[in-house]
């Protein structure tokens, strides 16, 4: 797998998230310190508001589910899974990502997408 570096954890806010161009894509990064995983990376693409505005969504947790709701028409989207919430049958590609010596890693290319239950 190759790793894009995005920066440190000084570029990122807490409990927020940060677009970064990986591969000639954007990715939202999102920063939860608290969390098992506290770096998460979805596409920025909102496929219902057709924009790529999700590292401006908010955080939130929704069934046990870590969520970003779209700043346009508020669907949550799942860090973990990319799952829309509210359309099942929207599924956003995500991605790998790290952090090693206070450096952000974000992989090349997106997870292969699963079905959902």
């Amino acid at each position: 797998m190759y790793w894009h570096k995005i920066g440190t954890t000084d570029d990122l806010v807490a409990n927020s998230g940060v677009c970064a161009l990986v591969n000639n894509q954007q990715v939202a990064i999102f920063y939860v310190p608290q969390n098992s995983e506290p770096v998460l990376a979805i596409s920025n693409y909102d496929p219902i508001g057709k924009a790529n505005v999700l590292s401006r969504g908010i955080i939130g947790s929704i069934d046990g589910k870590l969520v970003v709701a779209s700043p346009l028409y508020k669907q949550h989207f799942c860090l973990s899974t990319g799952e829309c919430l509210e359309a099942e049958a929207i599924q956003l590609p995500v991605f790998e990502a790290k952090i090693d010596n206070g450096n952000v890693f974000v992989s090349a290319e997106p997870k292969a997408i699963t079905a959902l239950a």
